[in-house]
């Protein structure tokens, strides 16, 4: 009998249970770049190794055009904060919007990289990658009138 009803319960939790489903996953955002050609499965599960293998090129043998830089991470991962247009902030590696700090905090896992480096884009390289930035002349007068605006803010 008890076997029955256990049985009947985990049925019973099978049906109603993709309703819940995601809810009980991180909602990462989505980035702002291209795919991943190797697909983002294979960069979840990876990341880390890409990292620090790619960070020891750079630091021990002073080779700087890698694939997995952090810089490109942060720049292609980015999440606007708050702010209002034409001007708006990545938020930093301390905001809960954050998207490595979503899926971070989820596995609980501490995130290391940002004690030493920067957790917000430069805003030229997000020009190199938002649409709205595209290589003609109102791409340029948009991205030098917000990187005016943007120097205003910091002042």
């Amino acid at each position: 009998m008890k076997q029955l009803l256990t049985s009947l319960l985990a049925m019973a939790a099978l049906l109603i249970s993709p309703s819940y489903a995601q809810s009980l996953f991180p909602s990462v955002p989505k980035a702002l770049g291209e795919p991943h050609p190797e697909g983002n499965e294979y960069w979840r599960i990876n990341h880390p190794a890409l990292l620090a293998h790619d960070r020891d090129l750079v630091v021990l043998e002073g080779i700087r055009d890698v694939d997995a830089s952090l810089t490109g991470c942060v720049v292609c991962h980015a999440v606007n904060g708050p702010d209002q247009a034409p001007v708006q902030s990545p938020v930093s590696a301390d905001s809960p919007d954050n998207s490595c700090r979503v899926c971070h905090e989820y596995v609980a896992v501490k995130i290391g990289c940002f004690t030493c480096h920067a957790s917000v884009p430069a805003m030229e390289d997000v020009a190199r990658i938002l649409p709205e930035y595209s290589n003609s002349d109102e791409g340029w007068r948009a991205y030098l009138e917000d990187l005016s605006n943007l120097q205003r803010v910091s002042q």
